[in-house]
């Protein structure tokens, strides 16, 4: 089993989103030190006015994306950002926030979510990744 896992979120899509979320809780579950770097469309979905907001589903869906979302609700499917925040509670799970794409958006860490850790560069994401997975979502 790995020890350290790290995920990189540019997406988000509600179904990208809850991937997200549904890997880091099964990590944690498992005692595997995890982190999450939030970077463009990722990072956005963690602005505090956005978070608990519906997050369209992937285009690739096309006209079947609305059943999905539905089916979803239907089915009780916790949303994304209570699964990571209960995957938090439960592991070793830090979320960074990208510093370029904090610059790029003219964001303050105070703008996010408390689930936010921290801010940092992507050199030191990469230094904290070393020696563990890297999965892009």
């Amino acid at each position: 089993m790995a020890e350290k896992m790290s995920f990189v979120a540019f997406s988000g899509t509600a179904d990208k989103l809850q991937a997200l979320a549904t890997m880091v809780s099964g990590a944690a579950a498992m005692g595997v030190e995890t982190h999450v770097f939030l970077t463009f469309w990722g990072l956005n979905a963690f602005r505090k006015e956005l978070i608990s907001t519906p997050m369209p589903i992937s285009p690739e869906y096309g006209t079947a994306g609305e059943q999905v979302r539905d089916l979803m609700v239907k089915k009780g499917v916790q949303p994304w950002y209570e699964v990571l925040g209960m995957a938090k509670d439960i592991g070793d799970v830090k979320i960074h926030a990208c510093a370029m794409t904090m610059d790029l958006m003219d964001l303050q860490q105070s703008d996010l979510d408390p689930m936010v850790d921290d801010v940092l560069g992507v050199g030191t994401f990469i230094g904290i990744a070393e020696g563990g997975s890297i999965l892009f979502i």
